[in-house]
């Protein structure tokens, strides 16, 4: 970039791909679209934000350097809101804000993190990442201190705004709320797209940045762990079939997170980097599927609750029989396209554990059996969750069977929702010849090692009895989990029969108990607390300078009193009061004289106007005016 920031663009066999996906994501929503929107206004504005929003993604995939992926990230999340408050109901406006601050406070993060790489580097464009990382940490150029402590504290700010787009723990908040509020195709869209260009800049991050750094991947490891199971348990207790899948999306993007911590940990060798790249791609396409159902599911009963609709599909195979796809593809079931990568992301943790065995530690080798055990538990959940979605819809008899449309989805829909759905099998049934291609692209977009020739994934036995074992686990767990935990707890009698409830206490909310309290409430408060002592202290300490050491010495009054202006319109006043003294004002007359009265106001203003310039809330006012002019420069 030679010191000049600018846009530009590149491409390769990765990028090329995930960009032809996002445009069969847009194809394929658009084509349910007719069916979905048939009776809702305002449809030329989500029509053009929609393909703005395409073009801000393609945007992302093709930036050669992490500002022109900066501009079309921030493009994306602005255009992409206009999705979440569509309906324009009080729930979509609530969703709408919460995804408008997690973007705009990931937004400011990650411009923090581009201007310290700047000042480290001079240079952002991602091909040069890695040798500008190696040559930082060997001691060129400047005084940064701890320079790994610098590149982790930059990282730590890029991953802030891309984890937070992605739905990473603990910015995750805004997925359960946005999915239910937007329609179905654009949550299609947000779970199947969106999240992973925030993926796309955390591989950035871990792979051009930070690579090989096991401890910066460790964290990210833990993040993933965390944000698994939590969006499993939330999917779990959830009676939204919508919030369902947003929770859903919360928990695969863990798996996903785990994965690009462990292709750090592991030195970017093994399955890790095949697994965690095969399941973006999975989860794309597993979540296009179900959101579409739940589409199709909504438009025909006008409701998510999954008491309102249960049993509507019942006489409705097709649409199950896609659905069944999705959600067994999501638990990891052989013969999906699932099953792949989930079998990659535990055979890279099974891996690790085998290396601790001979090289690591003992406590760190604890931690990954743990993470292993929560990982196969994951997985149980995620069957668990699916089962209770389709038994529910599908296989029980309830409210939605009075819902008796012949055809539940038109021509256009139909080719949408199963044409997506054929997929899952396919790439299931062969790994070794469309995830094989995919894999090596990814390799040698970011392994810096392969020298751009990145290698296919070969030699895997996927029904080995070890894989085998790994999912026969997590199928185990999941029917129990199912059978006691869902029909015994997650359920109760009303009215003569049995409905499923939320068992998660309305004000168990993250947003709602710890982020609106303290970014609305308390830092407000403290802001202007810490403002008002500093300004009064200041000031308190200018007026003491001013009675004591600034004090004027005494002098003899001059003749002459304020300055040239007040001086003669204070003698113009009192030529004026004369007259007036000696007629009208005779019994009365004003006995001051305006030429003293003009001095001492013009005096008491200048004092007034210092102390306000001097005061913190002017520098605050100030400082803030730079801020916005300065992100006004640097945007436009």
């Amino acid at each position: 970039m030679n010191g000049i920031m600018t846009v530009g663009f590149t491409v390769d066999g990765f990028r090329m791909f995930y960009a032809l996906l996002a445009v069969f994501l847009w194809l394929m929503t658009a084509l349910f679209s007719k069916q979905y929107f048939a009776m809702h206004s305002n449809m030329g504005r989500y029509w053009f934000f929609t393909l703005v929003t395409l073009a801000a993604v393609e945007g992302v995939f093709f930036a050669a350097d992490l500002l022109t992926l900066f501009l079309f990230f921030e493009l994306m999340s602005f255009t992409s809101y206009v999705w979440v408050v569509q309906e324009e109901t009080k729930a979509a406006i609530r969703a709408s804000k919460t995804y408008l601050a997690v973007a705009v406070i990931g937004g400011l993060s990650m411009l923090m993190g581009l201007f310290m790489l700047w000042h480290a580097f001079g240079s952002l464009t991602v091909s040069e990442l890695p040798a500008l990382a190696e040559r930082f940490l060997a001691g060129e150029g400047g005084n940064f201190g701890n320079r790994r402590t610098y590149l982790y504290v930059a990282a730590a700010l890029l991953t802030v705004g891309f984890g937070g787009k992605a739905g990473v723990f603990p910015l995750h908040i805004w997925l359960p709320k946005a999915h239910p509020a937007a329609p179905a195709p654009a949550s299609a869209l947000l779970s199947g797209m969106l999240t992973k260009c925030g993926v796309f800049g955390m591989l950035l991050i871990n792979c051009r940045l930070l690579f090989c750094d096991a401890a910066w991947g460790r964290v990210i490891f833990v993040l993933g762990v965390i944000t698994m199971i939590i969006g499993a348990i939330s999917a779990l207790f959830s009676v939204d079939i919508k919030r369902i899948l947003a929770c859903s999306s919360v928990s695969q993007i863990g798996f996903i997170t785990l994965g690009v911590g462990m292709i750090n940990i592991m030195g970017g060798e093994g399955p890790a980097l095949y697994g965690t790249v095969y399941h973006m791609v999975n989860h794309s396409l597993l979540k296009l599927v179900l959101f579409m159902a739940a589409g199709v599911i909504y438009v025909n009963t006008h409701s998510l609750d999954l008491n309102k609709v249960r049993g509507y599909g019942r006489k409705h195979p097709v649409l199950g029989a896609a659905v069944a796809f999705g959600g067994l593809g999501l638990a990891g079931i052989p013969g999906l396209n699932g099953y792949i990568s989930k079998t990659l992301l535990h055979e890279s943790i099974v891996e690790h554990m085998e290396y601790l065995k001979a090289h690591g530690t003992e406590s760190e080798l604890i931690m990954f059996r743990r993470a292993e055990v929560l990982f196969l538990i994951a997985g149980g959940l995620t069957l668990a969750y699916m089962l209770k979605f389709f038994i529910a819809i599908f296989v029980e008899k309830g409210e939605g069977e009075k819902h008796t449309a012949k055809n539940s989805m038109t021509l256009l829909s139909g080719i949408a929702v199963c044409g997506s759905a054929v997929l899952l099998p396919v790439l299931g049934l062969t790994p070794n010849i469309i995830f094989a291609k995919i894999g090596g692209a990814a390799e040698a977009f970011l392994n810096p090692r392969s020298g751009g020739a990145g290698t296919e994934l070969t030699g895997i036995s996927w029904l080995s009895f070890e894989n085998l074992k790994g999912a026969a686990v997590s199928v185990t767990i999941g029917v129990l989990v199912y059978v006691v935990v869902v029909r015994l707890c997650l359920m109760k009698k009303e009215d003569g029969k049995r409905v499923y409830v939320n068992r998660i206490p309305a004000w168990f909310d993250l947003e709602d108990f710890c982020y609106r309290p303290v970014l609305l409430h308390f830092l407000p408060f403290v802001c202007a607390l810490v403002c008002r002592v500093c300004d009064n202290f200041i000031d308190g300490i200018a007026a003491l300078l001013k009675n004591t050491v600034l004090a004027p010495r005494k002098r003899r009054m001059s003749i002459w009193v304020g300055t040239r202006l007040t001086h003669m319109l204070g003698t113009a006043m009192d030529a004026v009061v004369s007259v007036l003294n000696k007629t009208l004002l005779r019994k009365n007359p004003i006995k001051k004289s305006f030429v003293s009265v003009f001095a001492v106001s013009e005096l008491e203003a200048k004092q007034t106007f210092s102390l306000i310039t001097g005061s913190v809330s002017f520098g605050l006012l100030l400082a803030a005016m730079g801020l916005v002019i300065t992100l006004l420069y640097l945007l436009f």
